[in-house]
């Protein structure tokens, strides 16, 4: 009897921890970027004002990248051949910059808030 009270305790406890943990990326809007040959594709995504998105970066070199943005203040190591996601906003309306890190004379590019 005292194995089915634990067995129902945790199910009540992880029922309210999934209940009360923040969704994330179910309602946020998703954006793709692309690395190929060391360059970001598209260079500029608009993207909406006040809201959080989701962007979602592949990178299709054999080599890995970084996602950094100072102004977005994330940095993220995307390994070649794989893909990761990456949660902005909401952002003001403005144009925030991006780049490689490993390769930043070529992956540059923007995102524009409108």
């Amino acid at each position: 009897m005292m194995a089915s009270k634990r067995a129902v305790f945790v199910g009540v406890v992880m029922a309210l921890a999934l209940s009360i943990s923040p969704s994330r990326g179910e309602d946020d809007p998703s954006y793709t970027l692309t690395i190929r040959q060391h360059r970001f594709e598209p260079a500029e995504i608009e993207i909406p004002a006040g809201k959080k998105i989701a962007l979602v970066v592949k990178n299709l070199d054999a080599t890995p990248e970084e996602f950094e943005s100072i102004e977005l203040h994330r940095e993220k190591v995307v390994t070649g051949g794989s893909e990761i996601t990456v949660y902005v906003g909401p952002l003001k309306p403005g144009r925030y910059e991006f780049f490689g890190d490993f390769n930043p004379d070529t992956a540059r590019g923007h995102l524009i808030a409108k």
